[in-house]
């Protein structure tokens, strides 16, 4: 597990310097630049021109706030719409490791255990993130393999900036004009979530449970994790070879709405029934074969849900579906971590019960989750109604896939898919093994 030690007083200081000395670089042509457009376009051109420039700022800074801006991208109930857009196009771009900082990295994740373990190890990765790159390898007992293998210092530097978020973040909380907004708690579970990503003991347990938990699920594929040959700094799995984005644009349609089926069966398994959900199921993550099979990797960003918000989440949904909107209205309030000093939750509630009225009476092909989710946010935003963070990243995890399982299937019907395993979740025997 990483080191969470909090830094030295030196060495905050001089990230923190380099951090300002970027701020100044980037914000001050933003804010000029905003003025301009706001003087000759108006207000709204200005505001998207500010959000635009704030995801150039989180790229110059570093991986740490790029991913930390993925995630934050997600909290539509707090943020503006234009921010989050586009924050959500934010991608890791950084080089691959060469092999010089590769040998370095496969000492420090195996010293003297390397030969023993592996028969080769190709130093050419096949892919490449902030945290780790991945490689090829065949281990002694002559099993393929795929090393996710984490950049040597990489725990350091995201230490440090991660701190550095959230003691800017008090700061900001003491500003008035975020008077009643959560911004130390949002900040927090950013935080959080973005370190846990460089936890390999945690994430290789997080695979082991759900190829485990989704075994359940017909043709979804979670590598095994070879626990012999994996490390603290090295999770050494399953290789599963003819990964490609676009494999499913040359299958046929009845083999694309078989994908869907799959996809959206194990996103519902992991919110209704089992609790545990891979939060970053975008393409990257999401694969399918010639043989119909998808495939999920990577679950370094994964949550578990109480039983208590399991059922609240599976309840929400099992009223969007059925076009409860007094109870669904009602369960968005009893999840709320909070409400603002001038929260209007008499006002909030018939709001709420409409749209998901509204939204169920809607057909297939009209209904979209991303709408859904941004009207709900507006109106919790509005009125003053705090989500709880452990119910927007599952949110998170079923609004990233279903751009991909329209593609595949333009007519899936999110809320009718969702009534089964909705069932098995609210009145089904729990899943043993949690």
């Amino acid at each position: 597990m990483p080191d969470r030690a909090t830094p030295s007083r030196l060495a905050l200081a001089l990230r923190a310097a380099r951090v300002a000395a970027v701020l100044l670089v980037v914000l001050a042509p933003a804010l000029v630049g905003g003025l301009v457009r706001g003087a000759f376009s108006g207000r709204e051109a200005a505001l998207r021109h500010l959000c635009r420039r704030a995801t150039t700022l989180l790229i110059r800074l570093g991986p740490t706030f790029v991913k930390a801006g993925q995630v934050l991208g997600t909290r539509r109930d707090v943020l503006p719409p234009v921010l989050c857009d586009e924050l959500a196009v934010l991608q890791d771009d950084v080089p691959p490791m060469d092999h010089a900082e590769t040998a370095r990295a496969l000492v420090e994740a195996f010293g003297d255990d390397l030969d023993g373990l592996f028969r080769e190890v190709d130093r050419t990765p096949v892919a490449s993130g902030s945290v780790a790159c991945v490689y090829r390898a065949r281990l002694r007992t002559g099993r393929r393999a795929a090393l996710k293998l984490r950049r040597p210092g990489v725990e350091r530097v995201m230490t440090l900036d991660l701190v550095l978020m959230r003691r800017g973040a008090a700061l900001v909380a003491k500003l008035p004009v975020f008077r009643g907004v959560p911004v130390v708690e949002v900040v927090a579970h950013v935080t959080g979530a973005v370190f846990d990503q460089l936890d390999f003991e945690r994430e290789a347990a997080a695979l082991r449970r759900l190829r485990r938990n989704l075994a359940a699920v017909p043709r979804v594929w979670v590598p095994e994790v070879y626990g012999e040959a994996t490390r603290p700094r090295c999770i050494v799995m399953e290789f599963i070879g003819g990964l490609e984005t676009g494999a499913a644009d040359r299958c046929s349609p009845a083999t694309r709405r078989r994908f869907a089926a799959s996809g959206l069966a194990a996103i519902y398994h992991m919110l209704f029934v089992d609790g545990f959900v891979h939060c970053d199921m975008h393409p990257g993550n999401l694969y399918f074969t010639s043989s119909a099979h998808v495939v999920v990797l990577d679950a370094g960003f994964s949550v578990q849900l109480s039983d208590e918000l399991r059922r609240l989440f599976a309840e929400f949904f099992m009223s969007m579906a059925t076009g409860r909107g007094d109870r669904a209205a009602e369960i968005v309030v009893e999840s709320a971590t909070g409400l603002s000093p001038d929260a209007d939750v008499a006002g909030f509630l018939p709001r709420m019960a409409e749209l998901v009225v509204r939204s169920h009476g809607r057909s297939a092909e009209e209904f979209s989750l991303v709408s859904f989710a941004a009207e709900m946010f507006d109106l919790q935003r509005g009125h003053g109604v705090h989500a709880a963070p452990e119910l927007i990243f599952p949110l998170l995890s079923l609004l990233v896939i279903e751009g991909t399982i329209r593609d595949l299937d333009p007519g899936a019907d999110f809320q009718e898919a969702a009534k089964p395993v909705l069932v098995k979740g609210l009145f089904g025997a729990r899943p043993a093994g949690r």
